[in-house]
């Protein structure tokens, strides 16, 4: 399949690179991160850094800058913040940088197409799958909820379809089967910066070729929403414990204590031995003993439930919500 795919081979740039840095959340930070070693070490220059806007956070809601812009301003790198690129002034505000090459890693903004076509070599991004499976907003999540074993890597230059441009080095990352987004996430992250540098290196050198992504095998990976990280006890334990897995530590998968309160999951495992006797939802087994466990039927086994949130309070073991009689066996989580 990708044997038949012609590969494209990429010119050498014949001036030192100058860069901007597109990116918001901790992922991109590590590719910023490389990128400064990166340039550091060759003739390469970073001009700028565009980024999100600060987001209220916290009980306070205080204005939080993400963590781009607090690396960026510790390299002493001018950071802009615009709502949208689509106006001439953020057009214009990015031309005056005169960067001969943009890179992107998490940045949450589509790039129009004058965008797209301003720098000499092109746009590069750093996407967070095996690419062309997991397009889109949340890969890194939706493959451990699919219960993936391995994701990965994919540099790719940009084009102004969603993750659909020519594919230039990928490098694959194992999810272990305790793995959650938090691990993961870490993991690809370091990978990212890494394959980053790796791409502009064969890119300087010559040796960098595109290749086009195959229509058989391309996902979707849409953004997270709520509906998503709610727990379907009918389903397998084995799929729940992967929804869990893919959901923390954020946003969490939910569930309703029987007397209406909301619960969300930040830790489990499935259940060992053959499937309890109960419908699907029901509390078949407690344990208060050290991190302890909240036993669930499920559709099909069962899950335990060993770290949670209940509503209006904080993370804690489900042996500490066990102790504070906050459940009992035959109630059902909905």
């Amino acid at each position: 399949m990708m044997e038949n795919v012609t590969k494209i081979p990429v010119a050498a740039p014949t001036e030192p690179l100058r860069i901007v840095f597109m990116g918001t959340p901790e992922f991109a930070a590590a590719s910023l991160g490389a990128l400064a070693d990166f340039a550091a070490e060759t003739d390469a220059s970073i001009a700028g850094v565009f980024t999100r806007e600060d987001k209220p956070a916290g009980r306070g809601h205080k204005l939080t800058p993400p963590p781009v812009k607090l690396l960026a301003e510790k390299m002493g790198v001018p950071v802009c913040q615009p709502r949208t690129l689509r106006t001439p002034e953020a057009f214009e505000e990015l031309r005056g940088f005169e960067a001969n090459l943009i890179v992107v890693a998490a940045y949450g903004r589509i790039l129009p197409a004058e965008v797209l076509e301003l720098p000499k070599y092109g746009c590069i991004n750093v996407h967070g799958s095996l690419l062309p499976e997991y397009r889109g907003a949340a890969p890194m999540q939706r493959a451990i909820i699919d219960g993936k074993p391995f994701t990965g890597i994919t540099t790719m230059y940009m084009n102004e379809g969603i993750d659909t441009g020519d594919m230039l080095e990928i490098c694959r990352v194992e999810i272990g089967a305790e793995d959650d987004f938090g691990t993961v996430h870490d993991r690809m992250a370091e990978a990212g910066g890494k394959l980053l540098v790796s791409t502009l290196r064969s890119l300087c050198a010559g040796t960098l070729v595109r290749t086009p992504q195959p229509e058989e095998g391309a996902t979707y990976a849409a953004k997270i929403e709520k509906a998503d990280c709610r727990v379907d006890f009918t389903r397998p334990a084995a799929v729940i414990h992967d929804l869990i897995r893919g959901c923390s530590p954020a946003p969490l998968a939910w569930t309703h204590t029987p007397d209406g309160k909301l619960l969300k999951i930040t830790a489990s495992c499935v259940a060992d031995g053959g499937a309890p006797a109960g419908e699907a939802g029901t509390v078949v087994a407690l344990d208060a003993h050290g991190e302890g466990g909240i036993t669930v039927a499920c559709g099909e086994g069962a899950i335990v439930l060993t770290r949670i949130v209940p509503e209006g309070k904080g993370k804690m073991s489900a042996a500490e919500f066990i102790r504070g009689r906050k459940i009992s066996i035959g109630e059902r989580l909905v």
